[in-house]
């Protein structure tokens, strides 16, 4: 970190660690925490005012492989410590790193009330759809039918899907991203980072020991042009290698047309409005999966609400205008104590 009048300059570099990051060579976690690394300096925040949180898991060791103050807490409980950090000091700029399992299993229901309360808190759900650190049990969005060390014959639960949760939480903020795009992940992090209000970030993380290639179909560079549909605020929703297929509504549901097929002009797409709080296609664009949609990419929803200690520190503040015991004296002599005779 250097100065120059004044001002801090940051780089890549006062983010990085002298010690090797202890994850499988190929986890999709080494490309995560380098589009972390990559996104903070554009952040334009001082790293001694950042803070990392994590709960328990192979994502969960996140914290001391960067060079920002850290916890690594308990199991599921990163976002409670994570809230508690912020209503402590607002002016941190606080980052939850969790898993499938750590957040929406044993963490459900923290996971839920932070998304509810809306605090200012970028969370980085790290989706490889198993239990990794514990040794491949499936996982709340493990799809149904897969064998697990823990469901030999194939689970039979249905899998939470991420963007459900954090609409039906009334999240101001989702957005979806791959580990093998550094540059989107970058880029959604910074826009993650500047949103007012709670903002989760599902990574599609490819688990190379327990669950390789999960992600294979959306991921894959053959096949991710077909697949990934980019969204944009104010762009259509095009997609494919040729950029000549895109998305329309019909009644209550989505349809995949192909430009220049039965009359179809670009004009015709449905323009993303990830900013609209009362549009239901954040939703809709969230539940998009293969074989019958590309799956929705980028900033989905991104929309502003009130957040949560900025209004608790509001009402504090209005509560101690009022009161007439301003300190410790003023409570002794107010006639509502005890005294001894």
């Amino acid at each position: 970190m250097t100065t120059e009048n004044n001002q801090y300059t940051i780089t890549v570099q006062d983010f990085k660690m002298d010690q090797p990051a202890r994850w499988c060579p190929g986890c999709g976690n080494h490309a995560v925490l380098a589009a972390v690394q990559r996104a903070l300096p554009l952040c334009g925040i001082k790293k001694e005012n950042v803070v990392f949180v994590s709960g328990i898991g192979c994502s969960s060791r996140f914290p001391y492989y960067i060079n920002t103050y850290g916890f690594h807490g308990l199991h599921g409980r990163g976002a409670a410590i994570a809230t508690g950090i912020k209503i402590a000091n607002p002016e941190l700029s606080v980052w939850l790193i969790t898993g499938d399992g750590d957040s929406m299993a044993i963490g459900g229901n923290h996971f839920i009330h932070l998304l509810r309360r809306n605090l200012d808190i970028n969370i980085l759900l790290l989706n490889n759809k198993i239990y990794g650190l514990t040794k491949g049990q499936y996982s709340p969005t493990t799809p149904k039918g897969t064998i697990t060390k823990s469901s030999p014959d194939g689970t039979f639960e249905n899998p939470f899907l991420p963007g459900e949760l954090v609409m039906g939480a009334q999240g101001t903020f989702f957005a979806r991203v791959v580990d093998n795009d550094l540059e989107m992940m970058t880029d959604v992090f910074v826009q993650a980072a500047r949103h007012k209000g709670a903002s989760l970030i599902e990574i599609l993380q490819n688990c190379v020991i327990f669950n390789d290639d999960i992600h294979l179909e959306i991921a894959d560079k053959s096949m991710r042009d077909e697949n990934q549909l980019h969204l944009k605020h104010g762009q259509p929703m095009i997609f494919g290698k040729n950029k000549d297929k895109g998305i329309i509504q019909k009644g209550t549901r989505f349809e995949v047309v192909r430009i220049g097929e039965n009359g179809m002009r670009k004009e015709d797409i449905l323009v993303h409005d990830a900013y609209n709080p009362d549009d239901t296609r954040h939703y809709m664009l969230a539940r998009m999966t293969l074989p019958e949609y590309p799956v929705a990419m980028g900033v989905i929803r991104a929309i502003q609400s009130t957040v949560y200690e900025e209004t608790l520190y509001n009402q504090i503040e209005l509560a101690r205008h009022k009161s007439a015991i301003k300190n410790m004296d003023d409570l002794l002599t107010s006639g509502n104590t005890f005294r001894m005779r």
